[in-house]
């Protein structure tokens, strides 16, 4: 996959209107570059004689150690103010079945590719040759060689999480910087402390206890994988890019304001649904279903098994009718809500409490039946509490397997869009799951109990909603792309 991410850099590289012009200066800045390492070569090459004149009274090995905290420290300096972050246009590959490890992964290793991270191989190398591996053996020269670049792979992610903490925060920079200048003015103007005396006795006993070489091993992987956690909590749309704020609720209906970022999805589809043809038609179709009841309860022929079918349609045709097509109705932009930051889970809620709410309202609207008798009120409720509890659940079971797409904009007459072997097979087990509870009883003389097994069943599913909701977010994240593939054809 590192292959793929390098080959699509390069193809948005050379077909960008501006190549010229960023090869031109691609071309100028690798002459500097060239011209600095050449610098740090002769420096290199000379540090030994360098130190040994600055330290006379030290060996190179003691003065040669002493001096590589203040390196990493100056490195570090430089890597915060001229060290670019690592970018890749993650947009097109979140919504694929790419993992997120996999493009943080790749952000975070393709960070390795600064010059930065060349300078101590070619500063340090020479030295290492030269003194340490003469006088103290060939595993201690590599025992330095494995410490200075583990301690480069720190500064490296350290420098790259300061600066994306402070894109977020402004304060974290001025902290930084606070904090680098009491660290220098301790040690060169308050003499207060030295960083000379730990990066002497650290740097200084590697050659007899080479295990100490785990330390700057653990602060580079802990360092990583810090930034790498950053990064993955951080990889979507708003973030990185815009500093965090306080959630406000933004839904224009203000009883959805104590529902948080759910209740804020569900403003969203009332919207979608009231600017939208086919959706609005199913609101309209739930409306004028409401009037159903007059077919049966005015006949006396019909038993109270049509009572029970009659309560489930009216208080839950929305969810049969409007469910049927879900997610169907997001496809238009289901791709950018895979790349948001929203929660399945949460977005399963925001499901689970607009059919509540329209349920609710639909069974309150069905009580001037009780004109029939309150047990057609007492049937409606069970239905109802079977709808909210039972039914929600089996049609978003129904949704992870709806692959179709729906455009919003047209109506519902002689609409076919978006129908498929899924909304049939959908039917069955909406129509007939409650049956199979309710006729064995009924059919012994008792239905009053069976009433009673519906009310407990849809009541045990509502008290276990949290469950069903992880196991609909596991299925859905199996099927996700499959779903957004289909969605994606027109």
């Amino acid at each position: 996959m590192t292959s793929t991410f390098i080959r699509h850099e390069l193809k948005a590289f050379w077909r960008s209107k501006n190549t010229g012009k960023a090869v031109a200066v691609r071309i100028i800045m690798g002459i500097l570059i060239l011209y600095l390492f050449l610098n740090v070569l002769v420096v290199a090459y000379l540090m030994d004689k360098i130190l040994d004149h600055a330290f006379p009274d030290e060996s190179v090995v003691t003065s040669f150690s002493g001096i590589l905290l203040y390196y990493f420290l100056i490195d570090l300096l430089l890597r915060f103010q001229l060290q670019e972050l690592p970018t890749l246009r993650v947009q097109p590959y979140l919504h694929l079945p790419i993992k997120k490890n996999t493009v943080v992964r790749y952000l975070s290793f393709a960070s390795l590719q600064s010059f930065f991270n060349l300078w101590p191989i070619l500063l340090f190398t020479p030295i290492l040759l030269k003194v340490i591996r003469p006088e103290l053996g060939l595993t201690t020269a590599l025992v330095f060689f494995v410490a200075i670049m583990a301690l480069t792979v720190f500064n490296n992610y350290l420098s790259l999480y300061i600066k994306r903490r402070s894109n977020l925060n402004g304060w974290v920079s001025v902290g930084f910087a606070i904090a680098m200048a009491l660290i220098m003015a301790s040690d060169f103007t308050w003499h207060i402390i030295s960083m000379r005396q730990p990066s002497q006795w650290f740097f200084g006993h590697l050659h007899t206890r080479p295990l100490w070489l785990l330390l700057p091993v653990v602060l580079a992987a802990g360092m990583y994988y810090i930034n790498f956690l950053y990064l993955k909590q951080n990889l979507y749309l708003e973030e990185l890019g815009s500093r965090k704020t306080a959630y406000k609720s933004s839904t224009e209906i203000p009883v959805l304001n104590r529902f948080g970022s759910v209740g804020d999805l569900v403003g969203n589809e009332v919207k979608l649904i009231l600017r939208n043809k086919r959706p609005r038609s199913a609101l309209v179709m739930t409306v004028m279903f409401l009037l159903y009841g007059l077919l049966f309860y005015t006949n006396k022929h019909y038993g109270d098994g049509w009572k029970v079918f009659c309560g489930m349609f009216m208080t839950g045709i929305f969810i049969i009718n409007y469910g049927q097509f879900m997610f169907g109705w997001q496809a238009g932009h289901f791709d950018g809500l895979l790349v948001s930051k929203v929660k399945f889970s949460d977005f399963l809620k925001a499901k689970y409490l607009l059919f509540t709410g329209v349920s609710t309202v639909a069974f309150l609207l069905t009580l001037p039946y009780a004109y029939f008798g309150w047990h057609i009120i007492v049937v409606h409720f069970v239905m109802y509490i079977w709808n909210i509890g039972v039914n929600t659940s089996v049609v978003l079971f129904f949704a992870n397997r709806n692959y179709k797409r729906i455009d919003l904009t047209k109506g519902a007459s002689f609409n076919w869009e978006g129908v498929g072997a899924t909304q049939l097979l959908l039917s069955l087990p909406l129509f007939l799951l409650p049956f199979v509870f309710y006729s064995p009883l009924a059919w012994l003389g008792h239905p009053d109990v069976a009433l009673g097994l519906l009310a407990a069943i849809g009541l045990f599913c509502i008290l276990t909603r949290g469950y069903w909701i992880e196991k609909l977010e596991a299925d859905f994240n199996e099927k996700r792309y499959t779903i957004a593939e289909g969605f994606r054809n027109k």
